[in-house]
């Protein structure tokens, strides 16, 4: 008898759910069938409901604070799963998400004009934090040779030499080309940050789904220096499918910025933690591993899946074989559209709901995102009506 269930359907549909419930609304078509938006159809492990039963039970849901318990949790789980050892529980920054937190960073350490340099095509919230807060997008676009991505490192070091770049928006494992980094690139990437004194804001809330012999290597665990000049960004959410609990945080062992990084939390947005997330968080790094370990086999044979029957049943459309993450790009330029044709070929006649290629910038032309975290027979219901469309 298996332990973990990942192949009975959860019905989401009128849970005020994002994927379920607003992908008309997102799209503009009804009765889509939802391969988008980055999170699980899969419920969150049993140690973590336990935990936020119990804490329901209580009763009173007053303002509450991250307990010891809560960073010596996230702490083990740093070190266990990704070797880097935090020393000092002050290093950690609550924040109630990775985009607040890159917003904090960007805010606190830059000025209107300054230049962010980042690798595009990119998880698209970058965009949208840099622009909207009158920052200016420098792209550092990846190299793509048919079957994997790949930095583009003579020109991060042009863009990292311009003065006016300041601050390098870093996401590992990287969000959409499924990327994990190698240590040899990270140093790379960390060489040319060190030499022309570009903040880094890496972006690792994907750093615990990684395939086969792939391993996630934090940036700032390369060296003290490094670490100095990065703040890293982590979460649950991704991991154990709880983003709506609103749990994450940011790490700074540098004290000088993590002063000016709280200082800006508190007197701009003067937050309040989720108690519910505090405990999910505890409860999911202290017993969730075997969960993730059954997570990450089940993922693996959905990505599988998808490569066989894209090659065998969607002429055109390829998957470009992720390294880590749930939501790989697939390469569909072989289906000869454009990318208006793509989008309308896929939510007219197929009706099915992905996101498009160009939300991650220029680069993605051509590509769409899939999200494989769901059982595998919706990920079949959704692949097939792409396959019967053509």
């Amino acid at each position: 008898m298996k332990r973990f269930d990942f192949e009975t359907v959860v019905e989401r549909r009128g849970t005020s759910c994002v994927k379920w419930d607003q992908t008309g609304e997102r799209f503009g078509v009804k009765d889509l069938f939802p391969l988008w938006v980055a999170d699980m159809d899969f419920k969150a492990p049993e140690a973590v409901i336990q935990a936020l039963r119990e804490r329901v039970e209580h009763g009173i849901y007053g303002y509450t604070f991250h307990p010891e318990s809560c960073w010596e949790a996230v702490t083990g789980w740093i070190e266990s799963r990704h070797g880097w050892k935090i020393p000092s529980f002050d290093w950690y920054a609550p924040t109630p998400g990775v985009v607040p937190a890159l917003a904090t960073a960007l805010l606190a350490f830059t000025q209107p004009g300054d230049r962010v340099i980042m690798q595009t095509p990119v998880y698209h919230p970058f965009w949208w934090v840099i622009e909207s807060n009158g920052r200016r997008v420098s792209a550092n676009s990846l190299r793509f040779d048919g079957e994997r991505f790949t930095l583009d490192l003579e020109d991060l070091e042009r863009r990292a030499s311009d003065p006016r770049a300041k601050v390098l928006f870093f996401c590992s494992p990287h969000n959409p080309s499924g990327r994990v980094w190698t240590r040899e690139e990270l140093s790379a990437v960390a060489d040319i940050c060190l030499r022309h004194n570009l903040l880094v804001v890496s972006d690792e809330i994907h750093s615990d789904i990684v395939y086969a012999q792939n391993r996630h290597i934090p940036l700032a665990a390369l060296a003290p220096e490094v670490a100095r000049q990065t703040i890293t960004c982590m979460a649950p959410s991704k991991t154990f499918n709880i983003a709506g609990l609103s749990s994450s945080y940011a790490i700074l062992p540098d004290p000088e910025k993590r002063a000016v990084f709280k200082a800006f939390l508190h007197d701009n947005l003067d937050l309040s933690v989720n108690l519910f997330g505090i405990v999910a968080m505890e409860a999911a790094y202290r017993h969730g591993a075997p969960w993730l370990e059954a997570l990450l086999e089940v993922l693996a044979g959905n990505l599988e899946f998808a490569d066989r029957f894209m090659r065998e049943n969607i002429p055109g459309m390829k998957l470009v074989k992720p390294e880590g993450t749930y939501v790989p790009f697939v390469d569909c330029r072989g289906m000869g559209m454009d990318p208006n044709a793509l989008a309308d070929f896929l939510m007219l006649r197929a009706g099915v709901a992905m996101n498009a290629g160009t939300m991650f910038g220029p680069e993605g032309a051509g590509f769409v995102r899939l999200n494989v975290a769901t059982p595998r027979s919706l990920l079949q219901e959704g692949l097939g009506r792409i396959a019967k469309a053509l």
